[in-house]
């Protein structure tokens, strides 16, 4: 049985067999401290679903670890810090309900309904410009579709959005740090500058001449935002649409490169993408789990949490809760319900999970059909993980 105190969400246990090691781990309690985390874990599904509905005990909000990392740092680090104030995720309610209102503008049904004719052409361009004798679908095809997508979603000129890959990854360094202090000023600095200067002018354009886009509803919905927290807003769709995505569809890829047979599979079921994508998702979705701070004493799940504590929300562990999903262990490309919470929940549910459905569908479809003898050339690398989510890795293949 796992010692309560060695559960740690790096590990490769965790990764390689996350049914079996979260199972092991809940024999402690669906709560549990952590000493290699030094925090608490949320590892049941009813618990990580709890936790994201109790904004009022589980705090989201990290502009404070952002302002501490920018003291004592130059302007442009600090001007981070503002910027990063203007995401929603990153914030509690209210200013999390007055952030998230004008962004909900830019992922109506219809506007994103409205993009599949776009995200097929990008796509089949992708796959056009690979070299089938050897391309990597990490860096080649799962890197550039998303932002090709979601610049087209903010009305950026097709020559703008290839700018998108290594401000989102540089930003990405401070983001997805569980020390933000320890983060490099230098990259960070300048891929926030990037940004802020790039939508500043964008955002000008649309006031000036809308262009109809959904970046257009977005400014036209700003109310009181200030210009900044506007900017963020933007930055955070580019971010998340880009980032995220990217790490579902090489996951994704990943498996069906190791598990030939379920490429296979979907080539012959071309109608089971849609659960696919879910499956996905449960698997090996984005984000692993996701911080909290303690902000009142109570208790959960048997455990008394105190006020300054941090948790996490192990999304992992609760895709893989035998309580909800009939063999968690198993890939089923068909599974439905899926309940899985890979998009969170509630409050905090994603914006952009129709948008992602989309892009994953159509690139997944597409590639198996153009390329019914995609192999791998050599061993397909595992994935790399941290607590909150995965790492890049390359996925070589020869295409035919």
């Amino acid at each position: 049985m796992l010692d309560a105190a060695e559960v740690n969400l790096d590990s490769p246990e965790s990764l390689a067999d996350p049914t079996g090691y979260f199972a092991a781990a809940r024999e402690h309690g669906d709560v549990q401290w952590s000493a290699h985390h030094r925090a608490w874990l949320v590892l049941s599904h009813a618990g990580v679903e709890a936790g994201f509905r109790d904004t009022s005990a589980l705090s989201s909000d990290k502009t404070g670890s952002f302002q501490r990392a920018a003291q004592g740092r130059s302007e442009a680090f600090q001007r981070v810090a503002e910027l990063l104030s203007g995401w929603m995720n990153f914030r509690d309610p209210p200013a999390h309900t007055r952030l998230r209102e004008p962004v909900r503008s830019a992922f109506t049904p219809r506007a994103i309904s409205g993009l599949a004719r776009e995200v097929q052409a990008i796509v089949d361009g992708a796959l056009d410009a690979l070299d089938t004798s050897g391309a990597d679908l990490s860096h080649d095809f799962a890197r550039p579709i998303p932002a090709l997508v979601i610049g087209a979603l903010l009305g950026v000129s097709p020559q703008d959005r290839h700018r998108f890959y290594n401000w989102s990854h540089d930003l990405g360094q401070l983001v997805f740090s569980l020390n933000p202090s320890g983060s490099p000023e230098g990259p960070v600095s300048a891929a926030a500058s990037e940004f802020i200067a790039f939508f500043g002018d964008l955002i000008e354009r649309e006031r000036a001449t809308p262009t109809g886009s959904p970046l257009s509803g977005l400014v036209a919905a700003a109310g009181d935002l200030n210009p900044i927290e506007l900017i963020g807003a933007c930055t955070l769709l580019l971010f998340g649409g880009h980032e995220t995505t990217t790490t579902l569809l090489v996951n994704a890829l990943g498996i069906l490169l190791t598990q030939p047979e379920t490429a296979a599979w979907l080539r012959a079921h071309p109608g089971a993408m849609d659960t696919a994508v879910e499956e996905f998702m449960r698997v090996q979705g984005p984000a692993r789990s996701l911080p909290r701070k303690v902000t009142v004493d109570h208790e959960r799940g048997g455990q008394q949490l105190h006020r300054g504590q941090n948790a996490y929300l192990c999304i992992a562990a609760a895709n893989h809760d035998p309580a909800v999903f009939t063999d968690p262990a198993g890939l089923e490309l068909e599974r439905a319900p899926n309940p899985h919470l890979g998009f969170g929940w509630g409050l905090h549910y994603c914006l952009g999970a129709s948008l992602a459905r989309l892009e994953a569908g159509i690139a997944l479809r597409t590639l198996l059909e153009r390329f019914p003898n995609m192999q791998a050339l050599g061993e397909v690398p595992p994935p790399r993980a941290s607590a909150m989510g995965y790492g890049r890795r390359p996925l070589r293949v020869r295409l035919a």
